[in-house]
């Protein structure tokens, strides 16, 4: 009957090298053919007739010989046996833990697998707001805006409006009638702030209005698309105007920058200190063309028009200019560009 040590274990309750038994079913085998063979030396030995004269020293290293070697050999069969059957143990247990590894991978990639539907979900549902959003756009352009029928006295000019040449250097007028953007009122203040800061969502019905008034004006239509392309650019490495808080400059700073002074004494307009999103952006106009360009014409944009915005804002209203998307991308390209140096 073989020795329970001997049956196989299953999977999983193997014993390691250290642990597995001392004395199994081998060892048993061993020490029988060794007494046995202990037995045998020693009945030849008596029985057999001893030579005349007695063999003497050679005749019991002989019986030595014939007694040590053969258990030697035993205990060396055994000894290997045992080693074979930790061996198998020991790889029937690394086996164990390769198949629960394996299975932990499988139910990990089967939750990635469940997950992933959920996130396609978001992405439709993201780019169907967007689609909504510009379809909501598009029918404000073609909607009467009640706000242009407020007082002037509360819609205030954002950008001063361009000289006009004087009559005797005009050509000749064509009876054409008069251009559509002569009949339009001009950019309100509060209106190109809102516009510069761009709609919250596709709800923010004040935002899409201010923004499609902002494009039908041919100045800050250009800074608009500009500040758009940038902004666009920046989202692709991870950076939204959102997440900087810049510090306030005051209204004075602002002044002289609309003045053209330059260099470290307005360096309070560059209040972007996010770190990383300073480096980043370094780092994408070192390497990317068509990234630096945009950058600088949104800034040769945004000097242009905002000297122009300057000469019609209160202190108050280049404050509220300051804490937009735009003016806050302003900082950070400025800070990079080493406008503020």
């Amino acid at each position: 009957m073989p020795d329970q040590h001997d049956r196989p274990e299953p999977l999983g309750t193997f014993l390691r090298a250290e642990d597995a038994p001392a004395f199994g079913a081998t060892e048993v085998v061993g020490a029988a053919l060794a007494a046995v063979w202990v037995v045998a030396v020693a009945a030849y030995a008596l029985l057999s007739p001893s030579p005349e004269g007695g063999g003497g020293a050679a005749g019991l290293l002989a019986t030595l010989f014939a007694l040590f070697v053969p258990l030697a050999l035993i205990w060396g069969a055994v000894s290997m046996l045992r080693s074979i059957r930790v061996l198998r143990a020991e790889a029937a247990r690394l086996q164990a833990t390769v198949d629960a590894m394996r299975n932990a991978y499988l139910v990990s990639q089967q939750s990635s697998a469940a997950i992933k539907p959920v996130v396609e979900q978001r992405l439709e549902e993201v780019a169907q707001v967007t689609k909504e959003a510009a379809g909501v756009l598009a029918t404000f352009q073609t909607r009467r805006d009640p706000a242009l029928s407020v007082p002037s006295a509360d819609r205030k000019a954002a950008l001063v409006p361009p000289q006009r040449p004087a009559p005797q250097d005009e050509q000749p007028a064509l009876a054409l009638g008069t251009p559509a953007e002569d009949l339009r009122p001009p950019l309100s203040i509060a209106d190109f702030i809102r516009a510069l800061n761009f709609p919250e969502g596709p709800d923010d019905r004040e935002g899409f209005r201010a923004l499609r008034l902002a494009l039908e004006d041919r100045t800050t239509a250009k800074l608009i698309r500009a500040a758009q392309d940038v902004l666009t650019l920046l989202s692709q490495e991870g950076i939204y105007m959102d997440d900087l808080r810049p510090e306030r400059a005051r209204p004075e700073l602002w002044r002289r920058f609309a003045a053209g002074e330059r260099g470290r004494t307005i360096s309070g307009l560059g209040g972007i200190r996010d770190r990383s999103s300073l480096a980043l952006t370094a780092s994408r106009m070192r390497e990317d063309p068509v990234f630096r360009d945009a950058g600088h014409h949104f800034l040769r944009t945004f000097d242009k028009t905002f000297q122009e915005f300057e000469q019609n804002a209160s202190d108050a209203d280049l404050a509220e200019l300051s804490d937009t998307r735009t003016a806050r991308a302003f900082m950070l390209f400025g800070r990079v560009t080493g406008t503020f140096d």
